[in-house]
């Protein structure tokens, strides 16, 4: 069996699972698969959606009932579980929407949004929209990001092209997620610097 063959055998699954495992990489993955005909594009928008849902619904659901066991305890003393409190009581409802798209915030946001009063009522349909964007959003930069190695993968024979094609992609969007961390940090240094 073909590399090819598998990935086009189980890559919407990997895509389905790792949205919500590992996320943004393996969906900008999914994307770029899709622009090399690997998997469909619209299941692989759709499979990203789901996982990245599915999971957020399960640390909420962690978050509101396990809220004294000792992993949770250890993940509300990390600064990044204060930042998301402080984000989520100044702005619940844009919090939860935006909180896949911050940088560092991604997984412990559900925790903290399950531990804190906002009712499952509330969560589940933003969280629904937040991953129905989300998904889309990170698949079809992938599939961009195909378009712009084209050139690159077509001239790499043999089985090694997908291995060197991941690892291209991988290398690019860490590359344009530092970047991001880079300018919002020092967005908000300026922020607070410029606070009486």
């Amino acid at each position: 069996m073909t590399i090819e063959t598998l990935v086009a055998k189980y890559g919407l699954l990997a895509i389905l699972l790792g949205a919500g495992v590992e996320g943004e990489a393996v969906v900008v993955t999914g994307g770029v698969l899709a622009h090399r005909g690997l998997v469909p594009l619209v299941p692989a928008c759709i499979c990203a959606a789901i996982g990245s849902f599915v999971v957020d619904q399960i640390w909420f659901a962690v978050g509101r009932r396990f809220q004294n066991h000792r992993l949770i305890l250890r993940i509300r003393a990390k600064p990044a579980f204060a930042r998301a409190i402080a984000l989520l009581e100044r702005r619940p409802t844009g919090f939860i929407l935006a909180f896949r798209f911050i940088y560092g915030m991604r997984t412990v946001s559900p925790i903290a949004i399950g531990s804190s009063r906002v009712p499952l009522r509330t969560f589940l349909p933003l969280n629904a929209i937040a991953a129905a964007v989300w998904g889309p959003v990170f698949t079809l930069f992938g599939f961009y990001v195909g378009h712009a190695l084209d050139p690159l993968i077509d001239r790499i024979a043999g089985k090694a092209k997908l291995i060197v094609l991941v690892v291209l992609v991988l290398i690019v969007f860490v590359g344009v997620i530092q970047l991001l961390r880079r300018l919002l940090h020092k967005r908000s240094s300026q922020a607070d610097d410029s606070r009486p």
